[in-house]
């Protein structure tokens, strides 16, 4: 039995991308259990383009995974953005939002996402503007831990305990990319298991696994473009047996594979949590008896 979230999530799941949508039209396969897409790629579609999407969302759990919001950034929220987003989620059902824990934007767009100072008046900001998004959207959201490559400056504190105290303060859940600890523990030398046994499990709504690409130098870049490695799914193993099993997703945003190998990622994640559910229930057999 696979554990159901309080938003509905339940097992694994794949992001949707419009390369998918001629297969996924034909027939959506039983392994995927919800999709994730980013509502800025979505919000305003229509033609026979958004058609195609309603017909998915009529009929399968969907969450959003927003791109653009920056909540680290400065400039004030773009709460015109928020108002469409929000019509966007309640027209299509979407159980969750979620964003980076990151900022984008100033005075324009930056387009890409880049890390907030680890510092106690950053905290004290980006909560504010979850607070403000929560209040905005009518919906508490979750925020993802995000991959960096330069140490933000002027840091007070390491990106544990500013991912903790941000989470705190906000009172928001945790989105959790397994990928992304695993990318920045390399790059920033830290031990990735110690980093997840200090993130607080019972805010994990759910979790990301993803492939990612490795320069000459060793610096690893989180393109989201190949294959997952081995430990990252044995971080994610890792996450099961620390804190429970939680709804995963496979992300792919660039060289793009057909869908026949995209789900065998989702397959390995389903198998993963079933292992983990059999050994959590064996677990408590033992325990009843002992």
């Amino acid at each position: 039995m696979i554990t159901v979230n309080p938003f509905g999530l339940a097992g694994s799941g794949l992001g949707l991308r419009r390369a998918l949508l001629p297969a996924l039209q034909a027939d959506v396969p039983d392994n995927i259990d919800f999709f994730e897409v980013s509502p800025e790629n979505w919000v305003g579609v229509g033609g026979q383009l958004g058609k195609q999407f309603r017909r998915l969302t009529e009929h399968h759990r969907f969450v959003a995974h927003g791109l653009a919001l920056s909540l680290g950034g400065p400039a004030p929220l773009d709460t015109a953005f928020l108002r469409e987003l929000k019509q966007f989620l309640d027209q299509h059902d979407f159980v969750l939002y979620t964003e980076h824990l990151s900022f984008c934007s100033d005075e324009g767009h930056l387009y890409d996402l880049y890390p907030i100072p680890f510092t106690d008046q950053a905290v004290k900001h980006v909560a504010e503007r979850i607070r403000q998004t929560q209040d905005l959207l009518e919906r508490r959201i979750a925020l993802e831990n995000a991959s960096y490559y330069l140490q933000p400056p002027q840091a007070e504190m390491d990106e544990l305990t500013f991912i903790n105290a941000v989470l705190s303060e906000a009172d928001c859940h945790l989105h959790l990319d397994v990928n992304n600890i695993y990318v920045n523990s390399v790059n920033h030398g830290y031990d990735p298991v110690a980093f997840l046994h200090g993130l607080p499990g019972k805010r994990i709504v759910y979790g990301h696994v993803a492939g990612h690409d490795r320069e000459p130098s060793g610096l690893i870049i989180d393109t989201h473009g190949q294959n997952t490695i081995e430990p990252v799914w044995n971080l994610l193993a890792e996450a099961y047996r620390c804190f429970g099993v939680f709804p995963t997703l496979v992300e792919r945003d660039s060289n793009m594979p057909p869908l026949a190998e995209l789900l065998t990622e989702v397959e390995r994640i389903r198998a993963l949590q079933k292992h983990y559910v059999y050994c959590r229930s064996a677990d408590g057999m033992k325990e009843a008896a002992a």
